[in-house]
This record gives C-alpha cells, sequence and structure tokens, in this order.
C-alpha cells in the first residue's frame, strides 16, 4: 500500500486542517532546552498556512498520566512556534471543550492555534479503543481533515494517532514522508558498508534491533550503559556499572550469531570509570579487563568508553557509506563523559554517504555538544519509532495513513 501524503487531500484554502505534530520537546522549568522538534515541524506547517488552511494543532508533552499538569502545557511550545514563524501563533488552555471549539471557529485562513497537551486527558493512551475513539470524535468535530506529521508516535496506538486519522479524510505530513524515505534506505539495499552504532543504557531497550539488524549490518558498535552487558557476557567484571544481568546469556547468543553471520560486532577495548555518577567524580581510563583491578576497585562506574575505542569507533563510522547511530556513548550530560558521544558524532558529520541520528537521547546528545541538525544526513524526530522500524514491527499510526 502506498502511503497518503498532503497531495491527496487536494486544495486545503479555507478548511480547518488539524494537525498531530510530535512537540513532546524537553523542558526546564518553562524553558525549551532543545527546540529540534518544534523546528522539525515547520516545514509542513508552512505548507498549509501558504495554502490558506485554518490551522489546529495537537500534540502530547511528557507524561501527565491523565491530569492536568502545568508543568506538561504545550504554552512554551506555541510562544516558540510563533518566533520560528515569524507570525502570531494562538494557544487554547484546553483540547476539547467550549473554549477550543470557539477558538477554532475563529480562526481565517493562513492562522493557527495549538491546543493544550493531549495527554491532560487519560483517553489518549487509554488501553479501552472504545474510550480512545470516544476522545477522537471530540477532537475530530473540530476539524475537516487531518494531517498526522508525529513520526515519534507513530508505533502506539493513541487517540490522536490512530482513531482520529480514521475519522477524517486524514494524509501523512513531510515530516513522516521524510523520515520514512530515510528508514527505507536503512533497511532496503543500503549502500555498504552499513554500521550501525547503538548506546544508551539498556540493553533490553535494544534487543529486538539487534536481532533484525545482525543479518542486515557489516558493522555493529556497541557502547553506552549497554556496553556493561555485553562485557559481562564476555566473562568481564565490571563493579558497580550498568548491567543487566537477566539478558547476558541472551547477548552471548547475539554475540555467537555475530560471528557465525561474519558481522564486525566491536565492543570497547576500553571505558571511562568514575567513583560515582557525578561530573566531579574521581574518574580513570582503563583497559575492559581491569575496571575492579583499578584503584576504585569494585566500586568503579562505568561512564563512557575510552579514548582508544573513541578512534576505533570513528574509523569504522568514516569507513562506512550507511550508518545509523541511536543511543549516546556515556553521560554526555557530564563534560568528563562526553567524549565517545562527540567523536561518533564528528565522524558522523563527515560520512561520504547516509549518516543518520536515530533521534531521542542522541538528537539531543549532538545538538547539547553543539552540533547543527545541517551536519548530518538525517537526524529522526522518532527514537522509539525508528527503532520498531528497524525491528520490522507494525506501526499503526503509518498503517491508518495506507502504509
Amino acid at each position: 500500500m502506498t502511503l497518503r501524503t498532503l497531495e491527496s487531500l487536494g486544495s486545503l484554502a479555507g478548511r480547518r486542517v488539524i494537525v498531530r505534530c510530535d512537540l513532546n520537546v524537553p523542558l526546564k522549568g518553562y524553558r525549551i532546552t532543545d527546540d529540534g522538534r518544534v523546528r522539525a515541524s515547520l516545514e509542513t506547517l508552512n505548507l498549509l498556512i501558504n495554502q490558506g488552511a485554518r490551522v489546529v494543532v495537537i500534540s502530547h508533552l511528557g507524561r501527565p498520566d491523565g491530569r492536568v499538569a502545568p508543568e506538561y502545557s504545550l504554552r512554551p511550545v506555541a510562544q516558540r512556534l510563533s518566533e520560528l514563524l515569524g507570525k502570531s501563533v494562538g494557544f487554547v488552555p484546553e483540547t476539547v471543550g467550549d473554549e477550543a471549539t470557539a477558538a477554532v471557529a475563529a480562526l481565517s485562513d493562513g492562522q493557527i492555534t495549538v491546543l493544550e497537551n493531549l495527554r491532560f486527558s487519560a483517553a489518549e493512551t487509554s488501553k479501552d479503543a472504545a474510550e480512545r475513539r470516544s476522545f477522537a470524535e471530540r477532537i475530530a468535530a473540530l476539524g475537516d481533515v487531518f494531517v498526522s506529521d508525529g513520526f515519534g508516535v507513530v508505533h502506539r496506538e493513541q487517540a490522536s494517532v490512530f482513531e482520529l486519522p480514521q475519522l477524517l479524510p486524514s494524509a501523512a505530513g513531510t515530516l513522516i514522508s521524510t523520515e520514512l524515505e530515510v528508514l527505507e534506505k536503512l533497511t532496503t539495499d543500503p549502500a555498504r558498508p552499513y554500521t550501525v552504532v547503538l548506546g544508551g543504557s539498556k540493553v533490553s531497550d535494544k534487543l529486538g534491533v539487534i536481532e533484525h539488524l545482525l543479518p542486515r549490518v557489516d558493522n555493529l558498535l556497541v557502547g553506552g550503559g549497554m556496553l556493561f552487558t555485553f562485557l559481562a557476557a564476555q566473562g568481564h567484571a565490571v563493579g558497580k556499572s550498568l548491567l543487566e544481568a537477566d539478558q547476558i546469556d541472551r547477548v552471548r547468543g547475539y554475540l555467537a550469531d555475530a560471528e557465525k553471520r561474519g558481522v564486525n560486532l566491536v565492543l570497547p577495548v576500553d571505558v571511562e570509570i568514575a567513583s560515582a555518577f557525578d561530573g566531579d567524580a574521581d574518574h580513570t581510563t582503563v583497559a575492559i579487563d581491569g575496571i575492579e583491578t583499578s584503584p576504585l576497585g569494585t566500586d568503579a562506574l562505568g561512564l563512557d568508553i575510552g579514548p582508544e575505542t573513541s578512534a576505533r569507533f570513528a574509523e569504522i563510522v568514516l569507513g562506512s557509506s550507511t550508518v545509523f547511530w541511536n543511543g549516546p556513548m556515556g553521560v554526555f550530560e557530564f563534560d568528563a563523559f562526553a567524549h565517545g558521544t562527540k567523536a561518533v558524532a564528528e565522524a558522523l558529520t563527515q560520512v561520504d554517504g547516509l549518516g543518520v541520528v536515530g533521534g531521542g537521547d542522541s538528537a539531543a546528545a549532538v545538538r547539547a555538544l553543539g552540533f547543527s541538525d545541517d551536519q548530518f544526513g538525517h537526524i529522526s524526530t522518532g527514537g522509539g519509532a525508528s527503532l520498531e522500524f528497524l525491528e520490522g514491527k507494525r506501526l499503526p499510526g503509518l498503517e491508518v495513513l495506507g502504509w
């Protein structure tokens, strides 16, 4: 089947267009600390505004668990959208209700308003399909057509993602179209050598993608907190480093499978260890067989890949034609443990081919470390959705758009 795109909706001038964006940005207080997802929504929103559509933006932010939580309000996002679009953006402090209905009815052609956080209603994420549909029907009453452009949530069966596009003429926005185009390049005859770099805290979060990609990649590089489960599977002592002991046998299976398939599964040869989870903690670099024999002993806590590993990872990335990276190499929020993540990011900017940052913490990391989005081939807006795509899982929010 073919994904329905904006062109399938015909002229949108004067029509009320509900756009499901993913504006789930990190906030510190009421200040946005990374507006990447807001900027990613601009192309679709500008297209609609320029067509003379009456644009109604809906999104979630954080996990308010079905309650009205001011700290998760979309008001700061609406303000940032106004700045980036260079025009006034309205904000309605509810998702459905009389105030929302009145605000949408008052829109003129080319105007835009943002409704309050979808997840202030428990119905948005309810396990009860009837409850979700009822909520979706109330949202649908506000619009004439629906545009799905929140790629970060297409792997969820939620009211605004799954039920709502079934209630109105619907199509994917340009962000989703672009995400799919890039991800299909990673799964359909990618240019080789093809390298996947995986990091982040838990190996259990990446089990499916490892299993699905092992038959498809040339190199699999493992860093982040998950690396210590791999090291433990090889028999190394890891001190107090993050360890998922219940996954050791499964990881051993991946190591054996990689060897059998001739996949270059690369683990660190050195790590940065510290006395505590603190940016100012005592720290040192050790070989992987020296974690507990270091001066820090069994209290050693691994917080980054080491310099030799960083150089090795960067070399493999630079020699690749296709690279997908998901998950930081260390605790990048602390300067002392950001070196591995920075080394991979720097190499990715120089790839002669397609280099993809797989959303989530990886996207936040590259921006926090001073890289700009245009230095990479693509920065995904959906970490979890990207991984589930690469695992070959069904994505409900795309299925309802004809994909």
